[in-house]
């Protein structure tokens, strides 16, 4: 005889949620998504693409190979680089990994970001090119 236990609704909706590889005009609250895949025994976020939506923290992404941001807000901050933690070891604990994942038009919502050097300057480009284009418009 096989067991028929069934899945509670909370873990019903875990497993959806991590089977996802698409996010659309929706808000994402980053901790969260994290547990989930956590729980599915997943250690990192990988290959989902998140469009036009709410990213939602409080939350540190560790952005790691293949992530990309394309047309993003990515907070508001007087000075875009504390946006930014500067990882100190060869590892980065207690952030929530990203790999291979899209981001487009979204908009982000205290979160900081991490990841390696070339990662984090990349993006401290792309947020003070942004930041100077919106102080020449107004």
């Amino acid at each position: 005889m096989t067991d028929q236990t069934e899945m509670s609704p909370d873990e019903k909706l875990g497993r959806e949620i991590v089977a996802r590889t698409t996010f659309e005009k929706e808000a994402v609250w980053l901790p969260s998504l994290a547990v989930h895949h956590m729980n599915a025994g997943q250690v990192f976020i990988d290959g989902k693409t998140f469009t036009e939506c709410l990213i939602e923290g409080p939350a540190v992404m560790a952005i790691m190979n293949g992530t990309t941001f394309d047309g993003c807000n990515m907070g508001v901050a007087e000075d875009p680089r504390t946006l930014l933690l500067d990882p100190r070891g060869s590892m980065i604990a207690g952030a929530i990994g990203m790999s291979n994942c899209r981001f487009v038009r979204c908009r982000f919502v205290q979160v900081a970001f991490t990841g390696a050097k070339e990662a984090l300057d990349e993006l401290e480009r792309g947020l003070l090119s942004a930041r100077a284009e919106a102080q020449a418009k107004g």
